[in-house]
């Protein structure tokens, strides 16, 4: 077999192309050189129209060229008299090549492999690994989460998980829009859960924008009967715009850790005039069950002495043992029994000189006591934003491997990649560098 044979063998290359020649260049630099593969098509061949299909002439023809996988460690590429074809119907239109899209510099091999490495590799670190300059990489990473997401299928979507993650410094985040893992009635999983919708800022507004891209793939607001997210006042606002008619949970762990800023802060205004105090805040928000020996005796310690801190702290774990409560009925209870033992303990001090240490325990259990109704609504499904979270922590240590984003369009298509179980029209990898 002679080497253009061998050559359109490995490309898959078919009539009416064909490889016509090889060109090397040696490199100097590290030792890489250039492949050059040269196409053609076959004189007087046809080609279909890209519009209707229907075979034609060639009109005229431009050489272009594209980058392809490595062969070993030398830059391969394809060069191609690409030809226009003159329609009877359509005019005069360039033909679509079998190994490229439309419009890329690069073969679909070579953005099969970015979109694989893509997810676990910064894309600068990327881009000097295979000679290129990010932006380009970036476009062709856009381009087929773009793509793949418009044959993402939302019309059985029921629940929602809603929550924000950091994009960069100086408050600015994106709120993210998660379909949580379907069950049977066995309690095996049907379906993983996936990324349905990002989009920049954490307002209300975000939620409106979330029903839009449900509708654009073929869900229905109407379907979502359950939202579980954090008790921020602009997703409230939102999810009673937007999802009027679905039950909203307030996530168990973002009622905790609202719990926790209050107990911290009922610790650093004690601080001041009780300074045992000093270096314990990492005792006082952790479980028990995750501190040593000498953490819990120091921990036992100050619990003995007469803390308003103690007090908030025992505060945090009676709400935690909300959770183990099985029924409805009897979590509703025990919240209720909760939130007027806190309003009580921690109410104003009659001595106006006196520091309110427990107002911010005292403000959380007024709030919580507003809000029973979403707090209670986990004990129905016991959905949480666990799912969500990890999501998160995928993200941020994305953003992390790249040390930021540029915007957030970047910081979007990443979380796409990373957590929405896509399908791109790529071909397999069969080999890689």
């Amino acid at each position: 077999m002679d080497t253009t044979k061998l050559f359109e063998a490995a490309l898959g290359v078919m009539s009416p192309w064909r490889v016509v020649g090889i060109e090397f260049e040696a490199g100097a630099k590290d030792g890489r050189g250039r492949l050059d593969i040269r196409l053609d098509f076959e004189r007087g061949g046809e080609l279909p129209c890209p519009e209707c299909k229907k075979p034609c002439k060639a009109h005229d023809t431009d050489e272009q060229t594209w980058r392809h996988l490595n062969f070993f460690e030398h830059e391969t590429y394809l060069v191609a008299r690409t030809p226009r074809v003159k329609c009877e119907k359509h005019g005069v239109l360039k033909v679509e090549v079998p190994w490229a899209r439309p419009g890329s510099g690069f073969t679909l091999l070579f953005e099969a492999y970015m979109m694989a490495l893509a997810p676990e590799i910064p894309m600068a670190v990327l881009a000097r690994m295979v000679g290129e300059h990010d932006t380009r990489l970036w476009r062709v990473v856009k381009h087929h989460v773009a793509d793949a997401r418009t044959r993402v299928d939302m019309s059985e979507v029921s629940s929602v998980v809603v929550d924000e993650t950091s994009r960069a410094k100086r408050h600015s985040y994106v709120s993210l829009f998660l379909e949580p893992k379907k069950l049977d009635e066995d309690g095996e999983v049907t379906s993983d859960a996936r990324v349905l919708f990002v989009t920049n800022g954490r307002s209300h507004e975000t939620f409106q924008a979330f029903v839009s891209d449900l509708a654009t793939h073929g869900g229905k607001a109407t379907n979502v009967k359950d939202v579980c997210m954090d008790m921020s006042p602009a997703f409230q606002r939102g999810a009673a715009e937007a999802l009027p008619w679905a039950a909203v949970t307030y996530d168990r762990f973002h009622v905790m850790k609202l719990v926790s800023f209050a107990l911290d802060e009922a610790r650093r205004r004690e601080h001041e005039a009780r300074p045992e105090l000093r270096r314990s805040r990492y005792l006082w928000l952790s479980n028990p069950s995750n501190l040593s020996s000498s953490q819990r005796e120091k921990l036992d310690t100050l619990s003995a002495t007469n803390l308003l801190t103690a007090k908030a702290y025992q505060m945090r774990l009676n709400l935690q043992a909300l959770w183990d409560r099985r029924k409805p009925a009897r979590a509703a209870t025990y919240l209720r029994r909760w939130c007027n033992w806190v309003l009580r303990v921690a109410k104003r001090p009659k001595d106006p000189a006196e520091t309110w240490v427990l107002e911010a325990m005292h403000r959380t259990a007024l709030t919580l006591r507003d809000n029973s109704h979403g707090i209670l609504n986990y004990f129905r499904l016991r959905m949480t934003s666990g799912v969500i979270e990890s999501v998160n922590s995928l993200a941020q240590a994305a953003r992390a491997r790249a040390r930021g984003y540029r915007n957030a369009d970047t910081f979007i298509t990443m979380i796409y990649l990373i957590a929405s179980r896509l399908r791109f029209d790529l071909p397999a990898l069969t080999h890689s560098r």
